[in-house]
């Protein structure tokens, strides 16, 4: 079995203190959530082989499937299963990513499997191509349906399932929405497992974690106006997760990109500059992978957007400088060479949306240089060490101060060692319902004075969440409420933050793992 990988760091954090001089709108520094769930078991198969799986029917194989994955392959196969886990496991939840990519017939099944005791024994949440998923006990020949709902399963599509067993209590849930849950006792203890039956798929990012409750959170106050924001947000998961633009983004005046301008469509690296550096307004759309180099210009008023899951930019990066109202959404990008986006020079009403972004040179998401009014959300960074820088020295304050108000919600920060982001000079910052997964240097960091929000983030196998200062850099302000951990540091707090003044539906931090990964990075939107 893959343990769960766990490095010691050392601590940046240093006491900041506050004065009269402190901002006069403020936010408390509340309690976070702390909860009792434990990492059992994770494997997202990027280490290029399947240790710790055992298999039965099909043809499994590592391929690629943006990330590496795990493929079973034989959609003739009857029953095909691969287990992983210990046969003493009681009470847990597990969670994976799923393809379908063919059906052999009618009634055909990709599922994930709990408390196998035996290849035919298990709890099942299965994806049927007759419109359905199943909560399903499997005994044998016997299969009893605990629960089930419609669902539309189509081929190529990722589909977020989570199968939960505590006591005879049986749930599951198709991208977070829960379509099934009752009582069985038939199954008590068992490994997990991944499904087909003439059927193959992909699957990736499984993940195990015990069971476990988070308390309630009624976070004391502190300070003389200390208190919610000014436009409370909404909150529980009973509401579907807010995919459009919000947040800074939203502010003076709004961010519409190329709005309803014509809109072209670009395949090779000439045509995607001349488009990019165009002073008109336009819909950019990119088709297919595109090599290049360095960094290109992005002109006001646009709206670029990757066609399917696999529009690429290889190799370069956009450069937004002094420019205004641009959207960018559903885009790889890979091996940039200076950064993948970087917005400077009081750029303003920047859009980045769902895309995803691995292995380059410098800074993912670069927002520096007095740029103001920007959202960053429902993005997945992989396979990278340089997130999201936010300011870009510390003497760059008289440029920068005042200005720098980026929202980031929403985003899969999947191994990314540190800046997620590092925050310079700008107050607020918001960050909220992200998830961190396997941040070996740190989360946040607020420094140079700067205030952030970091609210409703699930944070899982990371020993420092967040901090006050970080290297050279001086100490900000950072509140933090509402956040669950799972196998992480606590964090460091201090100080207070200024209102936030655009209202936002806030997810529950606890579901923040599985609204994140079933939404985020390219190929979730219809674009």
């Amino acid at each position: 079995m893959h343990a769960v990988k766990r490095r010691s760091i050392r601590r940046r954090g240093v006491l900041v203190a506050l004065g009269a001089g402190a901002v006069a709108v403020v936010m408390a520094v509340g309690m976070t959530t702390a909860a009792q769930a434990a990492t059992l078991f994770s494997d997202n198969f990027n280490d290029g082989n399947a240790d710790g799986w055992s298999k039965s029917g099909g043809d499994w194989s590592l391929v690629t499937d943006g990330t590496s994955a795990y493929r079973q392959g034989n959609s003739g196969s009857e029953l095909a299963r691969a287990f992983a886990g210990q046969t003493s496991w009681t009470d847990y939840q597990v969670q994976a990513r799923v393809k379908p990519l063919a059906f052999n017939g009618s009634n055909r099944v990709v599922a994930i499997g709990s408390r196998s005791n035996s290849a035919t024994r298990m709890y099942r949440l299965a994806l049927i191509n007759n419109g359905r998923a199943e909560l399903q006990a499997v005994n044998g020949s016997s299969i009893t349906v605990i629960g089930s709902a419609a669902v539309s399963v189509s081929t190529g599509t990722w589909y977020t399932l989570r199968l939960e067993a505590t006591g005879s209590t049986i749930r599951g849930f198709v991208n977070g929405s829960q379509i099934g849950s009752g009582s069985n006792s038939a199954q008590t203890a068992g490994r997990i497992a991944l499904v087909t039956s003439y059927a193959s798929a992909v699957f990736d990012d499984v993940s195990v974690d015990s069971g476990g409750t988070t308390p309630p959170t009624n976070p004391p106050t502190t300070g003389p106006t200390a208190g919610p924001p000014t436009t409370p947000p909404t909150t529980g998961p009973t509401l579907p997760p807010q995919t459009g633009l919000v947040g800074w983004a939203t502010q003076n005046g709004g961010t519409t990109g190329g709005g309803s301008a014509p809109s072209t469509t670009v395949s090779d690296a000439g045509a995607l500059t001349s488009a990019l550096g165009s002073t008109s307004a336009a819909v950019i759309r990119v088709s297919g992978s595109i090599s290049c180099s360095g960094m290109l210009r992005v002109r006001s008023n646009k709206t670029i957007l990757g066609v399917g899951s696999g529009a690429t930019i290889n190799g370069c990066g956009f450069n937004i400088n002094g420019d205004r109202n641009v959207i960018i959404r559903n885009l790889n990008f890979r091996g940039w060479d200076d950064d993948a986006i970087n917005v400077q020079e009081s750029a303003t009403n920047i859009w980045i949306d769902h895309n995803s972004f691995t292995d380059g040179y410098d800074g993912a998401v670069d927002i520096k240089r007095g740029s103001d009014f920007v959202t960053v959300s429902w993005n997945r960074v992989y396979g990278h060490d340089k997130n999201m820088l936010l300011g870009h020295s510390d003497d760059n304050g008289s440029q920068d101060r005042g200005h720098l108000r980026v929202s980031y919600h929403h985003n899969w920060f999947d191994g990314t060692t540190q800046r997620n982001p590092r925050v310079r000079f700008a107050n607020p910052v918001h960050v909220y319902n992200n998830y961190y997964n396997n941040n070996s240097g740190y989360g946040v960091a607020s420094t140079e004075g700067a205030g952030v929000l970091v609210e409703g983030n699930y944070f899982e196998n990371v020993p420092d969440p967040y901090h006050l200062g970080e290297a050279d850099s001086g100490p900000g302000t950072l509140v933090a409420r509402n956040n669950h951990f799972v196998n992480s540091g606590t964090g460091q707090t201090g100080g207070s933050v200024a209102s936030i003044p655009y209202s936002y539906q806030l997810d529950t931090a606890s579901n923040v793992k599985s609204i994140v990964t079933a939404g985020a990075g390219t190929g979730r939107i219809g674009l």
